[in-house]
């Protein structure tokens, strides 16, 4: 039993699974369910919110947000190994949430909406997080779908996020993302929190849109 619901622990989940992390798809896998939870909190109150995850793989960051009472969870997950892992936390959890076996690069997630803004909470595979990033903020008409996103990056790509004019990581990426989001680095990640290890620190990162 895990800390934050009643469902095995991760490690059993991926070694029943066999989801053994994949490269080519950027997976690495967050274990502690004290820090996903963690995340899921960042997010704000989630009771009526309808949340849009990128990556769940085995479902650590899914079962927190659920977990912390999210209404509804559209997880978009391109490795069909992992969709035996989250169907068992549907169960769990019946009708809050929806498996969407897809490249989240190619899924537009706003059919499953309706009138609702969502909320993108996601520990987003590496290499597609700028690419996944660039387009929520390009999205037109704005406001966006989203009224806000708790997303996590390596270290660097969160530090150009935020930077501001003068500042040395300021680029392109700070320009999009400040013009179009209020943004903060909440917290980083250890290396050592991830299965495999990736070698640089993660962090996490809020942008609000504005107006």
């Amino acid at each position: 039993m895990s800390t934050i619901d009643d469902l095995p622990p991760l490690r059993d989940v991926i070694k029943r699974h066999a989801l053994s992390a994949r490269k080519s798809l950027g997976q690495n896998f967050l274990l502690d369910l004290n820090l996903t939870a963690r995340i899921a909190r960042a997010a704000g109150q989630l009771e009526d919110a309808t949340v849009v995850e990128v990556g769940p793989g085995p479902g650590g960051l899914t079962r927190a947000l659920l977990a912390a009472g999210a209404k509804h969870v559209i997880a978009i997950e391109r490795d069909e190994r992992a969709v035996g892992a989250l169907e068992e936390i549907s169960d769990r959890y019946p009708g809050r949430l929806t498996i969407v076996n897809a490249d989240a690069m190619q899924f537009d997630p706003r059919p499953l909406l309706g009138t609702t803004r969502a909320k993108i909470v996601a520990n987003l595979p590496y290499n597609i997080a700028t690419a996944l990033l660039i387009g929520w903020l390009s999205v037109e008409p704005w406001p966006p779908w989203y009224d806000a996103m708790v997303l996590m990056f390596q270290r660097e790509v969160a530090e150009r996020i935020v930077a501001r004019e003068n500042e040395e990581a300021y680029g392109r990426l700070g320009v999009l993302s400040n013009w179009r989001a209020e943004t903060k680095i909440l917290f980083d990640i250890a290396p050592a929190a991830f299965v495999p290890q990736p070698q640089v620190t993660s962090s996490v990162v809020r942008l609000v849109p504005r107006d």
